[in-house]
């Protein structure tokens, strides 16, 4: 039976899942645990629908950097800012924090819907309702607005995608965890499509629907992309496509500029001519669907383990904050604050979520191209696939079964 007939099939049994609305999916703690967030209302017309929350230390430098950051499905803005340790470092190396959080009412996993076209073009949607909150926080605290970034987890990291194809000229920088390049879907069937699968498509095509969501025409914004390689709910191939498509935004060869490896995990860097950083590709060794925690280069630790935020022996937040170029100083309100350890003793049910497969969420340069032969993707480690399990969970997560 072919997929779309399969989705088809299974939208009539919606009872068919006994998780009860999967109402702890993605949940590793309560959702306002120990976080800092304060909600904002009244960012502007919201067409998404979506809630924004912030977090500013006090006292903000002036001219300080805004992170955006996007939760994966299940989550909320507060969980996952707990589970991350965003604010922590928000607070250590003095930069604004911008959490948007997604609504039942607009996905029932409350994954952000990074495949509707409603919602993900210019203007219209969570896109335009994310692009409202960064202008109240620029508004609000006098943030740079050559040091706005963005990251995200799953449907998050996918949602980022979007924010940086729609808004290029809004975003410094962007990171993408376990996400999907921008515009590979624009229904849930081909949603579904590219997460199981990650089709190989050409560089230049893929570039290309980056380069036609605005009329930006660069600089562009430099991107980091971290993915598992055990990742069965989003297919590892899908790092390698988007690596492809900023690569070809940026105008710069498929050949590693620089290989090596980071806290043990491969690391591949590409820089523009000015020998700065645009593009690097974390694979975190067999490490399932999530955000990888870890230490930090200063031995110091930023979030908590919990569903889909696994302990890989790296922290990508630290990591990607440095990308960002947020950790060249301490604040000075800050110097002596180290952030204390978090250490949750997961419930029955939370351990069972990290260990079952039914637990997935959905979640420039203006030089020409290098002409040369690119490496074909690598292919990601083959593993026997459970294709109705795998239907099953996808379908949840999508929102199709409740």
């Amino acid at each position: 039976m072919s997929l779309a007939k399969n989705v088809e099939f299974l939208r009539h049994f919606p009872k068919l899942n006994g998780f009860n609305g999967l109402g702890i999916y993605g949940r590793s703690i309560s959702p306002g645990a120990r976080s800092p967030l304060v909600e904002i209302d009244g960012f502007g017309t919201n067409p998404g629908a979506l809630k924004m929350f912030a977090y500013v230390p006090e006292p903000l430098p002036r001219a300080s950097a805004l992170v955006v950051v996007l939760h994966g499905c299940g989550q909320t803005a507060a969980a996952y800012d707990f589970g991350t340790g965003w604010s922590t470092l928000a607070k250590r190396y003095g930069f604004a924090l911008l959490m948007p959080e997604q609504q039942g009412s607009n996905n029932a996993n409350t994954c952000f819907n990074w495949f509707n076209p409603g919602d993900v073009a210019r203007g219209r949607g969570e896109a335009a309702s994310i692009r409202q909150m960064v202008a109240r926080m620029v508004a609000d605290h006098k943030i740079d607005p050559r040091r706005i970034y963005i990251t995200g987890l799953s449907a998050g990291g996918a949602m980022t995608s979007v924010m940086l194809a729609a808004y290029p000229e809004v975003f410094a920088g962007g990171a993408i965890i376990a996400g999907l390049p921008y515009g590979i879907a624009s229904n849930v069937r081909e949603a579904l499509g590219g997460m199981m699968q990650s089709t190989s498509r050409p560089a230049n095509k893929l570039g290309d629907l980056v380069r036609k969501a605005s009329k930006h025409k660069g600089p562009w914004p430099k991107v980091s992309v971290w993915h598992g390689s055990a990742d069965r709910t989003v297919n590892p191939g899908n790092a390698n496509e988007i690596v492809k498509q900023w690569l070809d935004v940026h105008g710069l060869p498929g050949e590693p500029m620089s290989i090596g490896d980071v806290d043990g995990h491969p690391r591949e860097v590409w820089w523009n001519a000015d020998g700065e950083t645009v593009v690097e590709s974390y694979t975190i060794t067999d490490m399932a669907h999530g955000t990888p925690l870890g230490l930090s280069g200063n031995d110091e630790r930023y979030g908590a383990e919990g569903a889909f935020l696994i302990e890989a022996g790296i922290s990508s937040s630290y990591h990607i904050a440095d990308f960002f170029g947020l950790t060249d100083r301490v604040s000075p309100a800050n110097e002596a604050a180290k952030p204390a350890p978090a250490k949750i003793v997961p419930s029955a049910a939370t351990e069972s979520l990290q260990s079952s497969d039914l637990a997935a969420t959905l979640w420039s340069r203006t030089h020409k191209p290098v002409h040369q032969p690119k490496p074909a993707p690598r292919e990601p480690k083959r593993r026997g696939i459970d294709v109705g399990g795998a239907i099953t969970r996808a379908l949840t997560a999508a929102g199709l079964m409740k």
